[in-house]
Protein backbone atom coordinates (compact mmCIF):
# COMPACT_ATOMS: atom_id res chain seq x y z
CA UNK A 1 0.00 0.00 0.00
CA UNK A 2 1.00 3.62 -0.78
CA UNK A 3 0.39 6.90 -0.24
CA UNK A 4 1.53 10.61 -0.80
CA UNK A 5 1.92 10.75 3.15
CA UNK A 6 0.00 9.78 5.96
CA UNK A 7 -3.72 9.67 4.40
CA UNK A 8 -3.43 5.84 3.17
CA UNK A 9 -3.67 5.11 7.06
CA UNK A 10 -7.02 5.42 6.65
CA UNK A 11 -7.11 2.42 4.41
CA UNK A 12 -4.51 0.70 6.13
CA UNK A 13 -6.41 0.88 9.38
CA UNK A 14 -9.79 -0.35 7.75
CA UNK A 15 -7.51 -3.21 5.81
CA UNK A 16 -6.38 -4.14 9.46
CA UNK A 17 -9.32 -4.27 10.28
CA UNK A 18 -11.46 -6.58 7.91
CA UNK A 19 -8.31 -8.29 7.18
CA UNK A 20 -6.21 -8.98 10.21
CA UNK A 21 -4.71 -12.04 9.04
CA UNK A 22 -2.77 -10.09 6.31
CA UNK A 23 0.53 -8.58 6.55
CA UNK A 24 0.94 -5.26 5.01
CA UNK A 25 3.86 -3.16 3.54
CA UNK A 26 2.89 0.82 3.62
CA UNK A 27 4.97 3.53 1.84
CA UNK A 28 4.24 6.96 3.00
CA UNK A 29 6.08 9.03 0.24
CA UNK A 30 6.23 11.97 2.49
CA UNK A 31 9.62 13.42 0.87
CA UNK A 32 7.65 14.07 -2.24
CA UNK A 33 4.60 15.46 -0.41
CA UNK A 34 2.32 16.84 -1.43
CA UNK A 35 1.05 14.86 -4.72
CA UNK A 36 -2.03 17.38 -4.96
CA UNK A 37 -0.03 19.90 -6.42
CA UNK A 38 2.74 18.24 -8.94
CA UNK A 39 2.21 17.51 -12.43
CA UNK A 40 0.69 14.16 -13.33
CA UNK A 41 3.88 12.93 -15.09
CA UNK A 42 5.84 13.42 -12.52
CA UNK A 43 3.17 11.15 -9.94
CA UNK A 44 3.36 8.56 -12.11
CA UNK A 45 7.00 8.44 -11.67
CA UNK A 46 6.96 8.21 -8.15
CA UNK A 47 4.43 6.02 -8.13
CA UNK A 48 5.83 3.57 -10.45
CA UNK A 49 9.02 3.67 -8.45
CA UNK A 50 7.44 2.86 -4.83
CA UNK A 51 5.76 0.12 -6.67
CA UNK A 52 9.05 -1.31 -7.75
CA UNK A 53 9.86 -1.34 -4.28
CA UNK A 54 6.96 -2.93 -3.00
CA UNK A 55 7.48 -5.62 -5.32
CA UNK A 56 10.38 -6.96 -4.32
CA UNK A 57 8.99 -7.34 -0.90
CA UNK A 58 7.09 -9.79 -1.94
CA UNK A 59 3.50 -8.67 -2.09
CA UNK A 60 0.82 -10.47 -3.67
CA UNK A 61 -1.43 -7.19 -4.11
CA UNK A 62 -0.78 -3.22 -4.49
CA UNK A 63 -3.35 -0.98 -2.98
CA UNK A 64 -2.90 2.86 -4.27
CA UNK A 65 -4.24 4.42 -0.93
CA UNK A 66 -4.19 7.52 -2.75
CA UNK A 67 -6.84 9.24 -5.21
CA UNK A 68 -4.43 11.76 -6.84
CA UNK A 69 -1.42 8.91 -7.41
CA UNK A 70 -4.96 6.33 -8.67
CA UNK A 71 -6.04 9.08 -10.99
CA UNK A 72 -2.64 9.68 -12.16
CA UNK A 73 -1.39 6.38 -12.55
CA UNK A 74 -3.20 3.41 -11.82
CA UNK A 75 -3.71 2.29 -15.55
CA UNK A 76 0.35 2.52 -15.89
CA UNK A 77 1.13 0.36 -13.16
CA UNK A 78 -1.05 -1.86 -13.43
CA UNK A 79 0.46 -2.81 -16.71
CA UNK A 80 3.49 -2.23 -15.42
CA UNK A 81 3.15 -5.01 -12.63
CA UNK A 82 2.35 -8.13 -12.54
CA UNK A 83 0.39 -8.65 -9.61
CA UNK A 84 -2.92 -6.72 -9.19
CA UNK A 85 -3.32 -3.21 -8.17
CA UNK A 86 -6.20 -1.68 -6.83
CA UNK A 87 -7.22 2.37 -6.38
CA UNK A 88 -9.76 4.01 -4.69
CA UNK A 89 -11.55 6.29 -6.98
CA UNK A 90 -13.67 3.05 -8.59
CA UNK A 91 -14.64 1.63 -5.21
CA UNK A 92 -15.26 5.62 -3.49
CA UNK A 93 -17.86 6.22 -6.77
CA UNK A 94 -19.68 2.44 -6.28
CA UNK A 95 -20.26 3.69 -2.76
CA UNK A 96 -21.54 6.85 -3.20
CA UNK A 97 -23.29 5.69 -5.80
CA UNK A 98 -24.93 2.99 -2.96
CA UNK A 99 -26.03 5.45 -1.30
CA UNK A 100 -28.73 6.11 -3.51
CA UNK A 101 -28.39 9.66 -3.50
CA UNK A 102 -29.40 11.74 -6.42
CA UNK A 103 -26.66 14.82 -5.85
CA UNK A 104 -22.70 13.75 -4.71
CA UNK A 105 -20.65 16.08 -3.50
CA UNK A 106 -16.72 15.41 -3.81
CA UNK A 107 -13.71 16.99 -2.24
CA UNK A 108 -10.22 16.20 -2.92
CA UNK A 109 -6.76 17.59 -3.99
CA UNK A 110 -6.31 19.61 -6.74
CA UNK A 111 -4.84 17.32 -9.22
CA UNK A 112 -7.74 14.73 -8.55
CA UNK A 113 -10.77 17.48 -9.04
CA UNK A 114 -8.73 18.79 -11.94
CA UNK A 115 -8.50 15.45 -13.38
CA UNK A 116 -12.02 14.90 -13.47
CA UNK A 117 -11.76 10.69 -12.26
CA UNK A 118 -14.52 11.08 -9.72
CA UNK A 119 -17.34 12.58 -12.15
CA UNK A 120 -16.61 10.09 -14.84
CA UNK A 121 -16.73 7.04 -12.84
CA UNK A 122 -20.15 8.15 -11.02
CA UNK A 123 -21.43 9.09 -14.20
CA UNK A 124 -20.83 5.76 -15.78
CA UNK A 125 -22.14 3.92 -12.98
CA UNK A 126 -25.65 6.32 -12.68
CA UNK A 127 -25.55 9.01 -15.20
CA UNK A 128 -28.25 11.05 -14.12
CA UNK A 129 -27.21 11.81 -10.70
CA UNK A 130 -25.82 15.70 -9.79
CA UNK A 131 -22.19 15.92 -9.64
CA UNK A 132 -20.44 18.61 -7.65
CA UNK A 133 -16.52 18.35 -7.39
CA UNK A 134 -14.87 21.05 -5.07
CA UNK A 135 -10.71 20.98 -4.44
CA UNK A 136 -9.78 21.50 -0.68
CA UNK A 137 -6.39 21.10 -0.76
CA UNK A 138 -5.42 22.82 2.01
CA UNK A 139 -6.95 19.98 4.49
CA UNK A 140 -4.31 17.93 3.27
CA UNK A 141 -1.42 20.02 5.29
CA UNK A 142 -4.32 19.91 8.27
CA UNK A 143 -3.85 16.40 8.69
CA UNK A 144 0.27 15.95 8.07
CA UNK A 145 0.34 18.41 10.44
CA UNK A 146 -1.36 16.40 12.97
CA UNK A 147 -4.37 19.02 13.52
CA UNK A 148 -7.33 17.20 13.54
CA UNK A 149 -9.59 17.60 16.40
CA UNK A 150 -8.26 21.68 16.64
CA UNK A 151 -10.46 24.85 16.06
CA UNK A 152 -8.12 25.26 13.25
CA UNK A 153 -9.21 22.15 11.50
CA UNK A 154 -12.98 23.17 12.07
CA UNK A 155 -12.40 26.65 10.68
CA UNK A 156 -10.79 25.36 7.60
CA UNK A 157 -12.64 23.05 6.70
CA UNK A 158 -15.53 25.46 7.10
CA UNK A 159 -13.84 27.54 4.63
CA UNK A 160 -12.91 24.87 2.30
CA UNK A 161 -16.59 22.84 2.58
CA UNK A 162 -18.56 26.83 2.26
CA UNK A 163 -19.27 26.21 -1.39
CA UNK A 164 -21.99 23.57 -0.60
CA UNK A 165 -23.82 26.05 1.13
CA UNK A 166 -25.85 26.91 -1.75
CA UNK A 167 -24.59 23.44 -3.92
CA UNK A 168 -26.26 20.97 -1.39
CA UNK A 169 -25.67 17.33 -1.88
CA UNK A 170 -26.65 14.32 -0.39
CA UNK A 171 -23.79 12.44 -0.18
CA UNK A 172 -20.18 13.43 0.20
CA UNK A 173 -17.20 11.37 -0.85
CA UNK A 174 -14.07 11.96 1.12
CA UNK A 175 -11.84 11.52 -1.81
CA UNK A 176 -8.16 12.24 -0.58
CA UNK A 177 -7.42 9.57 2.00
CA UNK A 178 -6.75 11.98 4.36
CA UNK A 179 -9.62 13.54 4.87
CA UNK A 180 -11.65 10.89 7.05
CA UNK A 181 -9.28 11.94 9.58
CA UNK A 182 -11.37 15.11 9.60
CA UNK A 183 -14.46 13.12 8.76
CA UNK A 184 -16.09 14.90 12.45
CA UNK A 185 -15.04 18.41 11.36
CA UNK A 186 -16.40 17.64 7.75
CA UNK A 187 -19.97 16.02 9.34
CA UNK A 188 -19.88 18.92 11.77
CA UNK A 189 -20.03 21.23 8.97
CA UNK A 190 -21.98 19.70 6.16
CA UNK A 191 -25.22 18.27 8.62
CA UNK A 192 -26.37 15.33 9.81
CA UNK A 193 -28.46 14.59 6.82
CA UNK A 194 -25.29 14.09 4.45
CA UNK A 195 -23.88 11.20 3.96
CA UNK A 196 -19.66 10.79 4.35
CA UNK A 197 -18.73 8.24 1.82
CA UNK A 198 -15.33 6.90 2.72
CA UNK A 199 -13.59 5.02 -0.10
CA UNK A 200 -11.78 3.19 1.76
CA UNK A 201 -13.82 0.83 3.13
CA UNK A 202 -15.26 -0.16 -0.43
CA UNK A 203 -11.57 -0.71 -1.59
CA UNK A 204 -11.12 -3.22 1.33
CA UNK A 205 -13.89 -4.87 0.61
CA UNK A 206 -12.52 -5.52 -3.22
CA UNK A 207 -9.22 -6.43 -2.11
CA UNK A 208 -11.36 -8.94 0.04
CA UNK A 209 -13.36 -10.27 -3.16
CA UNK A 210 -10.13 -10.60 -5.14
CA UNK A 211 -7.89 -12.23 -2.54
CA UNK A 212 -10.87 -14.57 -2.18
CA UNK A 213 -11.57 -15.50 -5.65
CA UNK A 214 -7.95 -16.21 -6.39
CA UNK A 215 -8.00 -18.09 -2.96
CA UNK A 216 -4.70 -15.58 -2.04
CA UNK A 217 -6.27 -15.06 1.73
CA UNK A 218 -3.71 -15.28 4.15
CA UNK A 219 -4.20 -18.20 6.12
CA UNK A 220 -1.75 -17.58 9.35
CA UNK A 221 -2.91 -15.43 12.03
CA UNK A 222 1.03 -14.05 12.51
CA UNK A 223 0.54 -11.27 9.85
CA UNK A 224 3.06 -8.03 10.37
CA UNK A 225 3.08 -4.22 9.32
CA UNK A 226 6.41 -2.47 8.23
CA UNK A 227 5.74 1.07 7.49
CA UNK A 228 8.34 3.25 5.35
CA UNK A 229 8.64 6.42 4.59
CA UNK A 230 10.41 8.16 2.26
CA UNK A 231 10.62 11.57 4.49
CA UNK A 232 10.90 12.44 8.29
CA UNK A 233 10.41 9.14 9.58
CA UNK A 234 9.02 10.45 12.88
CA UNK A 235 6.10 11.41 11.32
CA UNK A 236 4.75 8.27 10.25
CA UNK A 237 5.92 6.91 13.40
CA UNK A 238 3.48 9.44 14.77
CA UNK A 239 0.54 8.63 12.44
CA UNK A 240 0.87 4.92 12.60
CA UNK A 241 1.15 5.46 16.86
CA UNK A 242 -2.47 7.64 16.63
CA UNK A 243 -4.34 6.02 14.17
CA UNK A 244 -3.21 2.41 13.67
CA UNK A 245 -2.99 2.28 17.46
CA UNK A 246 0.35 1.59 17.55
CA UNK A 247 0.13 -1.71 15.98
CA UNK A 248 2.79 -2.00 13.59
CA UNK A 249 6.36 -3.20 13.75
CA UNK A 250 8.54 -1.12 12.53
CA UNK A 251 8.75 2.36 10.81
CA UNK A 252 11.86 2.77 8.27
CA UNK A 253 13.25 5.59 6.31
CA UNK A 254 13.96 4.74 2.55
CA UNK A 255 15.21 6.51 -0.85
CA UNK A 256 13.37 5.89 -3.76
Amino acid sequence: MMDSGLGGLSVARVLRQQLPNESLVFVGDEGHFPYGTKPQATIRRLVSQIGQFLLHQDVKMMIIACNTATAAALDRVSQELPIPVIGVIQPGAKAAVKTGAASIGVIATDSTTQDGAYVRDIHQLSPNVHVVAQATQPLVSIVEHGQTGTAKAQVTVNQQLSMFDNHPVQALILGCTHFPFLSKEIQRKMGDKVKLVDPALETVHEARQYLTAHDLLAAQKESYVHLYSTGDVHDLIAGGDKWLAGQYDDCLHIDL
